[in-house]
């Protein structure tokens, strides 16, 4: 009884207070004889000592949505911080907010939650909210990410409600998993919440993320307690109450005109929500109506087979333009001249033409279905055929396609990107290379040169206009693919690169955001020995820092106009990035950048004496040579080295780097002799210990990775290998990861915050103990896969301990296939034979269909959100649909720098949609593991 008689008298004393300001409020402004609203924000969070909360919006008084300037809130209670503005609704229509956490350190985050709203269309004189914090690992936010708001959930028709004449109050909660037929209903101790009754609930209506509901509560209902329920609109039926506690609302009354609530996730406990996707690059789809590779329109027929066996998503590789040379080499994805144009290699002639055109595609035929017809991409043929019939198509247009007004408003849209990489393609032909050094003109980038290049009344506004013209008909055809597949229920996911070409449009008109004298790749792992170099410039963070991430942000704009999600390649360079000298060809002679370096005095701490010449300098001796070289040894001594003053080797000037040796030896007859030769002296250039940290004046040093294999730390002594071998695990696996953790805090937020799209991050190889905590604190999926476990200390990943948010999948374009796989490493093998599949004796020598189905169903089966599988391992299912030779499968091989990326389905997409035996067999799994 005295608890009751407490709150009472605790509720009527705050209400006393907040009608009291609210009073010397409105006295002032009527007074003054101006119409201003004052709003008290407060926040249900508990914080800890020294951690403080603000509210960002699109007001002065809220920073403006700048996150440094977000309006700081007030320590009310446990239970609540809070904060008052006053302002002028003239002229905005609806107030938008979000607040921020800001700890300890002064580091700002933003909530999840970017639909926070406040009517002003019909201005009151005073608004209260009472708001819940939505953190960003909130499993439930994945469901209103752009798959399945816009496609899986999409709005449909839903009960409305009535707003009553007067309005005191407005719940609104979110509840994504809810059946057809199915809304959100209220109920509380209130005779407008009906007293607890369910036989007649009050019906909440649906708009965007909200479920809400306006209510006129009398002031005598001073403190009220409610749930939220589930009531099926179909039987009229009740379903049942939300988990937890009741809510409480304390129903301030006197004058106050509107309490918003806004009460989070509705606490329903359901079945969370799993899907299967099919994974492959539009380059390898095959269809009939294609030209010798794979077209967006392609996507349409494989939207249909999805569909038919109940896929969720669609998983591509990139699709940018990559045409740097017009050779094979341009095949590579991942090098794009551009982080916005569309590859024109995708595009179908046969829609670009229409009807108009039509006999142009007829004389085609021939042509077509030669290249259709081969087993694999002739890329080179299959571009320049393309380039030339769009050229055609182009002429014939005779800029036609400038009068549409849909064209119109793409050019308004992407004239940022459009402009600068039709300029870039125009000079890239004209000057038969894409490495604008050695252009005659233009070689430095001059916004108001090219501004005028592209002119209407320049003389080369015609060759220019072309490249316009084709990423006009691209974009055309993409959105219309996404758009099919939408229909179908299915989610398009994307794939954005890490890095950019070398050579690319980017880099060209901002080569302020790159490190040009950098290469990106990775570290070497057990698939490639010497790492990886991709030849990427490295990214210029701080720059890019400094306008918010602003090219980031344009990238993930024009990845929505056709995709629902993205996978961000190599996640781990936004907390650092295996960097490799521009004069290096391995990536072995990479180190992470940023990275806490080793200081020399660190040295003299744990009894090593320090010896620049010994560490960082190249360790050749006459035994290395012998054993590296045998009787070639003297040769190498002889062209390639000098010998120092302490009775080694120094490496001649012309010979000192990897990329000085490439030189040479492509001068020379490709033998078997020379590159022996060439290879021994590149590993000569990594027999180091340590390199200089950059601009360090040999004070501070970095580790080269892997220093137990080179012989110049073999050749030392026991103690003195100690030493170093316990500093080199402090320098890789200790110090690094807080700093590696800021690193990555200061750059994904930032970029999460910038879309609507589902992320996922591919999280693979040498994985820093802090990615997963940040990836799960953003709610970004990982990436989970079977023969790759994350688990030092196990040789495979088990699909059963995969998390909810992550994608698992048995492979993925960098590896061999289910079957590729089986045939690699028999003893491998057979410990997954017997220990993961459970199965005893002697495993089958080839992957038998049942092996490959038992492999998919255990993904099937598995907890985590998205199971996606590559084509082929999917087709490995059957023994008259596979492959015959699973070594064909294989999409890229990571430790071939120069692979042709030219892999091709080796039946069409008609043909498989036929299949309705193999169809219906899949379509069976999917639905009796629970997916879709």
């Amino acid at each position: 009884m005295f608890e009751k008689l407490f709150l009472n008298w605790h509720l009527s004393l705050k209400a006393f207070i907040i009608f009291a300001h609210y009073r010397v409020f409105k006295t002032q402004r009527l007074l003054a004889n101006l119409f201003w609203m004052k709003i008290d924000f407060y926040l249900r969070f508990h914080t800890q000592f020294g951690q403080k909360l603000a509210i960002l919006g699109n007001l002065p008084s809220l920073g403006n949505d700048e996150l440094d300037k977000a309006l700081p809130l007030n320590y009310l209670n446990e239970e609540f911080w809070q904060a008052s503005i006053e302002m002028d609704p003239t002229g905005l229509h609806q107030l938008q907010y979000r607040y921020v956490f800001i700890d300890q350190t002064g580091e700002r985050k933003k909530e999840a939650e970017k639909n926070r709203f406040i009517d002003l269309s019909k201005p009151v004189e005073y608004v209260v909210t009472i708001d819940t914090w939505n953190d960003e690992s909130t499993m439930e936010n994945a469901y209103f990410t752009t798959p399945f708001s816009e496609v899986f959930f999409k709005e449909g028709k839903k009960q409305a409600t009535k707003k009553p004449a007067h309005l005191t109050h407005q719940f609104r909660v979110k509840a994504p998993l809810l059946s057809q037929h199915e809304a959100i209903c209220i109920v509380g101790s209130s005779d407008r919440l009906k007293q607890w009754h369910t036989n007649e609930p009050v019906l909440l209506s649906r708009k965007k993320h909200w479920w809400s509901v306006s209510l006129d509560l009398p002031a005598s209902d001073f403190a009220i307690s409610y749930k939220y329920g589930i009531y099926n609109l179909k039987q009229k039926v009740f379903i049942g109450f939300e988990e937890g506690d009741n809510r409480v609302i304390h129903n301030d009354g006197g004058e106050i005109k509107i309490t918003l609530v806004h009460d989070g996730f509705a606490r329903f406990h359901h079945k969370p929500w799993k899907g299967v996707g099919v994974a492959i690059p539009v380059f390898s789809l095959r269809s009939m109506n294609s030209f010798g590779v794979g077209e967006f329109l392609d996507i349409k027929l494989l939207a249909d087979w999805s569909e038919e066996i109940g896929l969720r998503l669609i998983q591509l590789l990139p699709v940018n333009d990559t045409t740097a040379t017009y050779t094979w080499k341009d095949s590579y994805p991942y090098a794009g001249i551009s982080a916005f144009a569309l590859h024109p290699i995708y595009i179908n002639l046969e829609k670009v033409a229409g009807k108009k055109q039509s006999h142009i595609i007829k004389s085609l035929r021939k042509k077509q279905k030669q290249l259709n017809n081969l087993s694999e991409i002739d890329y080179e043929q299959v571009i320049q055929f393309k380039i030339n019939i769009l050229r055609e198509l182009f002429e014939l247009d005779a800029f036609d396609f400038m009068k549409d007004p849909e064209f119109k408003q793409f050019f308004d849209d992407n004239h940022v990107w459009l402009v600068p990489y039709a300029a870039f393609c125009y000079l890239r032909d004209k000057y038969k290379t894409s490495d604008f050094s050695k252009w005659k003109t233009n070689s430095v980038y001059n916004e108001v040169e090219i501004e005028k290049l592209c002119a209407p009344k320049s003389k080369t506004f015609g060759q220019i206009a072309f490249y316009c013209f084709v990423q006009y008909h691209l974009h055309l055809q993409l959105k219309d693919a996404a758009g099919y597949a939408h229909k179908k229920g299915i989610a398009v996911k994307g794939d954005i690169p890490i890095g950019i070409y070398r050579y690319s449009c980017d880099a060209w008109t901002a080569p302020g955001w790159f490190n040009m004298d950098m290469q990106a790749g990775a570290p070497p792992d057990d698939f490639t020995i010497r790492g990886q170099n991709w030849g990427f410039p490295t990214y210029n963070w701080k720059k890019m820092e400094e306008d918010h991430f602003e090219w980031w942000q344009q990238r993930f704009q024009q990845m929505s106009n056709y995709f629902d999600a993205f996978r961000i390649d190599h996640i781990l360079g936004f907390f650092r990035i295996w960097s490799i000298p521009v004069d290096a060809v391995e990536g072995i002679l990479g180190r992470f950048i940023p990275a806490l370096p080793v200081h020399v005095t660190e040295f003299g701490e744990r009894g090593i004496w320090f010896d620049y010449q010994r560490f960082c300098m190249p360790y050749i001796v006459d035994d290395i040579l012998y054993k590296r070289f045998g009787a070639q040894a003297g040769l190498v001594v002889e062209h390639f080295l000098e010998q120092n003053s302490w009775g080694g080797y120094d490496l001649k000037k012309d010979f000192d780097t990897q990329r000085k040796v490439e030189t040479y030896f492509g001068k020379l007859e490709v033998s078997e002799k020379n590159n022996e030769l060439k290879q021994g002296l590149f590993d000569l250039i990594t027999n180091v210990i340590l390199y200089e940290h950059h601009g360090s004046a040999k004070t501070q040093f970095d580790f080269r990775i892997l220093i137990e294999s080179t012989t110049s730390f073999q050749y030392l002594e026991e103690p003195l290998k100690n030493k170093l071998r316990d500093l080199y695990v402090n320098y890789f696996y200790r110090r690094q990861d807080e700093f590696w953790k800021t690193e990555a805090l200061k750059k994904l937020p930032a970029l999460k915050d910038a879309t609507d799209m589902l992320i996922c991050g591919e999280d693979l190889g040498m994985v820093p103990h802090t990615v997963p905590d940040v990836m799960k604190q953003l709610g970004i999926l990982s990436l989970e896969i079977q023969r790759m476990p994350k688990n030092p200390h196990t040789e495979f990943f088990h699909p059963r301990d995969a998390p909810y948010l992550s994608v698992i999948t048995p492979s993925s374009h960098d590896m061999s296939t289910i079957r590729g796989w089986w045939e690699e490493n028999r003893e491998k093998t057979q410990r997954f034979y017997n220990y993961i599949l459970s199965e005893p004796g002697t495993a089958p020598y080839f992957c038998e269909s049942w092996i490959n189905r038992a492999i998919v169903l255990q993904h099937l089966y598995a907890p985590a959100m998205w199971s996606i599988f590559q084509m082929q391992d999917l087709l490995g299912m059957s023994d008259s649909l596979r492959r015959e030779n699973p070594a064909e499968e294989r999409i890229n091989d990571p430790a071939n720098a120069d692979h042709y990326w030219n892999y091709r389905m080796h039946l069409n997409l008609e043909q498989l949609i036929r299949e309705k035996e193999f169809n219906k067999e899949v379509k069976d799994y999917i639905q009796n593991s629970g997916r879709g």
